[in-house]
């Protein structure tokens, strides 16, 4: 006749490590060790529309050298006027949250020189709105 319980007296495949056993056991913790950090997310983003808006804007630019390509003097205006209207609301209220949230969601320590967040690898970590500069740097009049 065959046991009522065939694995009772088997040893655990892989035993539970003890520290995993100990480790606090809360929404809080499950949350913190599933999910990607709130800042990763956020870059995530930056990054995504980022690439959105350059495309967006790239398509604008074609359009623009399409109907004005011989006048240069009302590409340049038309493009100018162009950049000035164009919206980053949404992108620039992600790149605020990033610097105001960053350094701690981050754990960055604090330099006890500048009283500043440490750099990066070697860069700051703010980083700047974006606005017509930024479309006049990439997509010149």
């Amino acid at each position: 006749m065959a046991d009522a319980e065939p694995l009772a007296d088997r040893e655990p495949a892989h035993p539970f490590d003890r520290r995993a056993l100990q480790r606090q056991r809360s929404l809080e913790a499950y949350l913190e060790g599933s999910l990607m950090p709130r800042y990763m997310e956020r870059l995530r983003a930056i990054q995504d529309e980022t690439r959105v808006q350059a495309h967006r804007l790239e398509r604008a630019y074609r359009r623009a050298k399409e109907r004005h390509g011989e006048d240069t003097d009302e590409f340049r205006a038309r493009w100018r006027t162009i950049a000035r209207r164009w919206r980053f609301d949404q992108l620039n209220q992600l790149i605020r949250e990033h610097n105001d949230y960053y350094p701690i969601e981050a754990r960055l320590a604090l330099d006890p020189r500048t009283g500043d967040y440490v750099r990066v690898a070697g860069r700051p970590y703010r980083r700047e709105p974006l606005g017509a500069a930024w479309i006049l740097e990439r997509f010149p009049a």
